[in-house]
């Protein structure tokens, strides 16, 4: 890595912290201008980050980054306060991510033809997962319906953690297409990672929620270290999964559900996670801005037609279809199915399975043309979903109080 490439990062940050009120419900958001600052930091302009260095620096930084994330997001999952409005984030979950999948593979077969079938499958389990993060103002701005505004924000929370499973699972299949491990070691690679990860997580949030609550009773924790210990939880999970063979993605997401429901359930009253917050989003700002100067600087010089109509897709009709099936009979109306139809954007899950997939030993046939594709999807869905989201939330909030009655009716 370039010597001068820590201090431009931090530079891009200091920039940004110095303008982010300003810029708060504004179509420029946070993800726009770290990608924007990653592409000038790049080997096209500046060349102080270039995908050849680094690139174990990069894994590192994006495993960090997705495995905050995911135990984050998990630990604040409370179904009990989610009951009322569980309707729409349980059909987008459980009809729309299998239809959007399904979607993207037939997608991925139809304009990426060179790729088998095992790799459009990939393509579209990647591609799958939303982040909330670049449409910010959807999921926070109070005056959006909270039906609407919290299944997003549980959608994007949530389908993260399901993905990984697949995403291993696929991955393992298509490198048993291509020959590069054997069927039987393709099926003992996905349960070790599923099991050992799952093991570990549940082992990791069991211990940290033990921690924090015996000492939060006999007030025997220093409130700083009180919002470090859910930090150290997550770090844990991760750590103690990946030795063993398992996925530190999945014991990060079962160890923030195990560790969210215990902290809950025995000391409500608790509010301790703001450090990990904060921490995710800290590295999530670094790698977006890796994520513009390493993965979408190169991608955007191998663009092609098929790479644009296939990220178009994605972002439209792969997205916006298996929504309006998912929500067929609750009468949302047109304006809201199309409004969560729309703001399905991708962002740091599909950038971390990117490197992961670049980082891998065994490569796949087409590799390059699967993660341009990618690449592409993610930089043309930070730019719309990130111009769009504060302009139309304002509209689509404006068209829900004039037709409450329509727009809230229970799904």
């Amino acid at each position: 890595m370039h010597t001068w490439a820590l201090p431009a990062i931090a530079a891009v940050l200091l920039a940004f912290s110095a303008i982010s009120g300003r810029i708060a419900g504004t179509p420029i958001t946070a993800p726009i201008i770290f990608t924007a600052g990653g592409l000038a930091l790049g080997s096209a302009t500046a060349g102080l980050l270039e995908a050849e260095t680094g690139a174990e620096a990069v894994k590192l930084l994006a495993e960090i980054t997705l495995a905050l994330v995911l135990f984050s997001d998990a630990s604040q999952v409370n179904l009990a306060t989610l009951r009322a409005e569980i309707s729409l984030p349980a059909r987008l979950l459980g009809i729309g991510l299998p239809l959007t999948i399904i979607a993207g593979f037939a997608a991925a077969l139809l304009v990426l033809d060179e790729l088998g079938w095992a790799e459009a499958l990939l393509l579209a389990v990647i591609l799958a997962p939303t982040d909330a993060a670049l449409g910010q103002a959807v999921v926070t701005l109070p005056i959006l319906p909270s039906r609407v505004r919290q299944g997003l924000n549980v959608e994007s929370g949530l389908n993260d953690g399901i993905c990984v499973p697949l995403f291993l699972i696929v991955l393992a299949v298509a490198q048993a297409e291509a020959g590069a491990i054997g069927d039987g070691a393709a099926v003992r690679l996905v349960a070790e990672q599923i099991g050992y990860g799952g093991a570990a997580g549940a082992c990791a949030g069991a211990i940290g929620a033990a921690l924090l609550i015996t000492a939060g009773r006999h007030r025997t924790i220093d409130p700083a270290w009180a919002q470090i210990l859910p930090l150290t939880a997550a770090g844990l999970a991760y750590t103690l999964a990946v030795p063993l063979g398992g996925s530190g993605f999945i014991a990060a997401f079962v160890g923030g559900l195990v560790f969210g429901a215990l902290r809950r359930r025995h000391a409500p009253g608790d509010d301790s996670a703001g450090m990990l917050d904060e921490a995710g989003d800290v590295f999530s700002a670094v790698t977006f801005v890796v994520f513009g100067a390493v993965l979408l600087g190169p991608a955007l010089g191998h663009l092609s037609w098929s790479n644009a109509g296939y990220a178009l897709l994605s972002l439209t009709a792969v997205r916006m279809i298996p929504v309006a099936l998912a929500l067929t009979g609750t009468r949302p109306g047109i304006p809201t199915t199309a409004f969560v139809g729309w703001f399905g954007p991708r962002g740091l899950a599909t950038i971390v399975f990117v490197i992961l997939i670049l980082e891998e030993e065994r490569e796949l046939p087409h590799r390059d043309l699967l993660l341009t594709g990618a690449v592409v999807t993610i930089g043309l869905s930070v730019l719309a979903h990130g111009l769009t989201a504060a302009p139309l939330a304002r509209r689509y909030a404006l068209w829900s109080q004039r037709n409450r009655p329509t727009s809230e009716t229970p799904a």
